[in-house]
C-alpha cells in the first residue's frame, strides 16, 4: 500500500510503498477511499522537516537542552547518533480518513466488515485504528464531507469548554477549517458569532454563513468591532483557532472579551501573557486538547475501555459521532469548504506548496483496487557467506538506534523487518539493507532460510512470540525482559527443553559483553565480592506503557533486569534470595526509586540502586565492585578505574554498553553455530530474581529464588 510520511531529516515528502498493517485486539481495519490534508498542522510539519537543523533547534529549545544533557553524560558521538537516529524516523501524515471496514480485530463489536467509518487515520490506503476512534458514517453523508469528521470534533472541543448559552456573543479568531465548522456550529447553537481572520475569501466564506466576519487588512479593528457589535458589553466568549508565534492575538482576545468572560485556545499562538488583561476583568483561559475526553489516555485509546456515558458526556468518539450527525442533519454544511480534490499519485500538487493561495480544504482521493500485500520487497537479495538469516520482529526506536546500527556493522545478513503497522518496518528496513519489510512476523518463521529470529516489541509481546519461534525450530534472541510472569517463564522452560541443541536462545542482557565488564571481572578474580550498582534511571511518567505491569511489566522486570544479570555475571553465581524496598509511604506502589539487596550462592552480596528521582546531568550508570583487597569502579561505560589492583590503574573509551560485541558474537553463533552467548540458567536465574523483587516489595520479606 502507499502511505505519505514526512522526512524529517531531508525535508521531503514522499509517497511511500509500505505492508498493510496487521488488524489487533480492539481495532479497526480500515481501507480509505478519501483523507482531508489538515493545511495548518501538516504545514507545520512539512515546514519543520524542510528546515535546517540550527532552525529545527531553535523551534525546540528544550529538546536542545535534552541534548546538551545527554552530551555532558554520553559523549558526543553517541548523543549524535540518537540525534540523527531521531530525524531519521519519518512522521506519518494525516488525521482526518474516510473508508470501508476491511476487518475487526478480537473485541470488536460496534463495526462490522464493509461499514463506512471516519476515523483519525493517516493518508495511508489502509489504517488500522482503535475502535474508541472510529465512527459510523450516516448514509446520506458522503466519504468528502465525513473527511471533516475530526477537524469538526477539534472546534467542537473547544466550544464545549467554551460552553457557550444561547444569544451569547462568541469571537473565533482565526477561519481556517477549523474556526469555519466551530464558528457554523456556534451559530447553530444560538451564539452571535463574530469571525477574525487576515484571508479575505475565509472572511467571505464565513458570511456566506450568517456569521459576522471582518478582515483586519480592510482596517477594522477586531477589539473596537466587538465591542460595538455587542453594545459596549464585550465577547462572552473568545475561541482561538489561528496560529501565531507571537502573543497579540491571546491580548487582543482579552480586550475584546466582557468582564468575566471565558478564553478558550484551540490553535497554536505565542501565550507570553499579561496578567492585567486577565487580573482586570476576571478571565478565564482554558488550553483544549484535540479531540476530545479521552485524548492520549492509553486506557481510553488504545485498550478500548469507554468513558461511562452519565460521567463523561463527550468523549472523542462521541464528538466524532456529534459533527457527523451535525452533517447528516444539514446542520453543519462542510461542501463550501472543498477547493480541490486530488488523486493520491498526485499529492504533491498539495504538499509542492502548502501556502498556495485559494486553498481552504483539500481532499486526495484514494485507489479503489489497491490489494493487501503484507511484505513489501526493499532490497536485492543480500547472500552472505553462510546460509542463516535474520528475521528482526519489532521496529522501534531500540531497534532502529542500538540494534540495526550494531548488525550493520557486522554485515548482519537480514531477510526480513517485522512491524505490525508496516511504516516503521519499511523505514527500518530500508536503513538496515534488509531484503524485505513486513506486517506479518509469521512469514519469517515459515521461511527455511531464516535461522535467528530477533524479538524487539513491547515486553507482553515477547513470552508468546518467543515461544512460536521456538516452536518453529529457530534461535532465538529477545530483548529484555524474557517474559512478565512465572507461567510465562514456565511454558519457555518446556518449549526450550524440547527443541534441538543446535537451536539457541538469548536475552538482550548485553553489559555483560561490554569489554569494561569483562576486564573487571578478570580483574577482581574468583569468591565472594560486594558489588554496588546504580542506575540514574529518570523519570519516565506513570501513563507510559513501560509502567503498565500488563503491558511493560514495570521498570524492574523490564529494566533493573539489566543489572541482576550484570551482578550475576561479576559475581559468577547465581541469586538464591532477594530483598527489595522501594520509596515513599506507599512502597508498594512505586518500582522506580528502588533499592535491591541480592544474595548469590558463593556468598557475594549485591546492591542495585534503580532511581528514578535524579538529575539527567548526572551519569546514568555506576558499579562498583570490592573484592580482596581491591576496588574497581565503572563510570557510566566510558572509564574503570582500579584501586589497589597490582598493574592496573585506568581503562578508558567511548560509551560501550556491549551491544556492538553481543551482536557480533550472535552474527557468528548464526553463521558457524556454537553455544548459547549467555547460559540458559543463567536467564532464568536473573528473570526468576527480577519477579521475586517485585514479590518482596508486596511481602516485606526477603524472598527466595527457586
Amino acid at each position: 500500500m502507499k502511505q505519505i510520511i514526512q522526512d524529517l531529516k531531508s525535508g521531503a515528502t514522499i509517497l511511500e510503498e509500505v505492508p498493510v498493517p496487521q488488524v489487533k485486539a480492539g481495532y479497526v481495519l480500515i481501507q480509505t477511499t478519501r483523507t482531508l490534508v489538515s493545511l495548518g498542522t501538516e504545514r507545520m510539519l512539512v515546514e519543520f522537516g524542510k528546515a535546517n537543523l540550527i532552525d529545527k533547534a531553535r523551534q525546540q529549545p528544550d529538546k536542545v537542552k535534552q541534548v546538551l544533557d545527554k552530551i555532558k553524560t554520553d559523549g558526543l558521538q553517541p548523543t549524535l547518533e540518537a540525534v540523527f537516529n531521531k530525524l531519521g524516523q519519518p512522521l506519518p501524515l494525516g488525521y482526518c480518513n474516510v473508508g470501508k471496514v476491511m476487518a475487526v480485530g478480537r473485541g470488536v463489536t460496534e463495526f462490522v466488515v464493509g461499514d463506512r467509518v471516519a476515523s483519525n487515520g493517516n493518508h495511508a490506503e489502509y489504517v488500522c485504528i482503535p475502535k474508541n476512534l472510529v465512527a459510523k458514517i450516516p448514509e446520506n453523508v458522503t466519504d468528502e464531507e465525513a473527511t471533516f469528521t475530526v477537524i469538526g470534533s477539534i472546534g467542537l472541543q473547544g466550544i464545549r469548554l467554551l460552553n457557550p448559552q444561547l444569544g451569547e456573543c462568541v469571537v473565533v479568531v482565526g477561519l481556517g477549517l477549523i474556526g469555519l465548522v466551530a464558528a457554523e456550529l456556534l451559530k447553530a447553537n444560538g451564539c452571535k458569532v463574530i469571525g477574525v481572520d487576515f484571508d479575505q475569501q475565509k472572511v467571505d466564506i464565513a458570511k456566506n454563513k450568517g456569521i459576522y466576519a471582518i478582515n483586519p487588512k480592510n482596517g477594522i479593528d477586531p477589539v473596537k468591532y466587538v465591542e460595538e457589535v455587542t453594545g459596549g458589553v464585550g465577547a462572552d466568549g473568545v475561541l482561538i483557532t489561528a496560529s501565531a508565534k507571537g502573543d497579540e492575538v491571546i491580548h487582543q482576545a482579552c480586550l475584546m472579551s466582557r468582564k468575566r468572560g471565558r478564553v478558550v485556545l484551540v490553535g497554536v499562538i505565542g501565550l507570553n501573557m499579561r496578567r492585567d488583561d486577565f487580573y482586570k476583568k476576571e478571565l478565564s483561559f482554558q488550553v483544549s486538547c484535540s479531540y476530545g475526553a479521552g485524548r492520549y489516555d492509553e486506557e481510553y485509546e488504545n485498550k478500548g475501555h469507554d468513558y461511562p456515558l452519565a460521567y463523561v458526556r463527550w468523549t472523542e468518539k462521541r464528538n466524532f459521532e456529534t459533527i457527523l450527525s451535525a452533517i447528516s442533519s444539514k446542520m453543519l454544511d462542510v461542501q463550501p469548504l472543498i477547493t480541490e480534490e486530488v488523486e493520491l499519485v498526485n499529492y504533491a500538487e498539495i504538499y509542492g506548496d502548502m501556502r498556495k493561495h485559494g486553498s481552504i480544504a483539500s481532499i486526495l482521493k484514494f485507489p479503489v483496487d489497491s490489494t493487501i500485500e503484507r511484505v513489501v520487497p526493499v532490497g536485492e537479495n543480500r547472500t552472505m557467506v553462510g546460509s542463516g538469516k535474520l528475521g528482526i520482529i519489532g521496529a522501534g526506536n531500540f531497534a532502529s538506534a542500538t540494534i540495526i546500527p550494531a548488525l550493520k556493522k557486522v554485515n548482519a545478513p537480514i531477510k526480513y523487518i517485522a512491524s505490525a503497522q508496516g511504516l516503521t518496518a519499511k523505514v527500518l528496513a530500508k536503513k538496515a539493507q534488509a531484503e524485505n519489510a513486513t506486517s506479518d512476523y509469521r512469514v519469517m518463521l515459515d521461511d527455511p532460510e531464516i535461522n535467528m529470529v530477533i524479538i524487539t516489541t513491547r515486553h507482553n509481546l515477547h513470552a508468546s512470540m518467543v515461544m512460536e519461534a521456538l516452536e518453529a525450530g529457530k534461535s532465538v534472541f529477545v530483548e529484555k525482559p524474557l517474559c512478565l510472569n512465572e507461567e510465562e517463564l514456565q511454558n519457555i522452560e518446556n518449549a526450550y527443553m524440547k527443541v534441538s541443541d543446535k537451536i539457541t536462545l538469548t536475552v538482550g542482557f548485553n553489559r555483560r559483553f561490554s569489554p569494561f565488564a569483562v576486564k573487571m571481572k578478570a580483574l577482581v578474580g574468583g569468591g565472594p565480592k560486594n558489588i554496588v550498582a546504580t542506575m540514574n534511571a529518570g523519570y519516565i511518567p506513570p501513563e507510559a506503557w513501560v509502567q503498565d505491569m500488563e503491558v511493560g511489566g514495570g521498570r524492574v522486570i523490564g529494566e533493573a533486569c539489566h543489572f541482576i544479570d550484570l551482578c550475576s555475571f561479576l559475581a559468577d553465581s547465581k541469586v538464591v534470595a532477594v530483598c527489595m524496598n522501594a520509596l515513599g509511604e506507599n512502597p508498594q506502589e512505586n518500582t522506580d526509586n528502588v533499592s535491591i539487596l541480592l544474595k548469590y550462592e558463593n556468598g557475594t552480596n549485591a546492591v542495585i540502586n534503580y532511581f528514578a528521582n535524579g538529575s539527567k546531568s548526572y551519569m546514568k550508570e555506576r558499579v562498583e565492585v570490592f573484592s580482596q583487597e581491591k576496588v574497581l569502579v565503572l563510570d557510566n561505560w566510558r572509564k574503570l578505574e582500579g584501586f589497589g589492583v597490582k598493574g592496573f590503574s585506568k581503562m578508558t573509551g567511548t560509551m560501550d554498553k556491549g551491544h556492538k560485541r553481543q551482536f557480533a558474537l550472535l552474527n557468528e553463533r548464526l553463521q558457524k553455530g556454537g553455544e548459547a552467548l549467555i547460559p540458559f540458567e543463567s536467564i532464568v536465574n536473573t528473570t526468576r530474581a527480577s519477579f521475586a523483587c517485585i514479590e518482596s516489595l508486596k511481602k516485606k520479606a526477603w524472598v527466595e529464588v527457586r
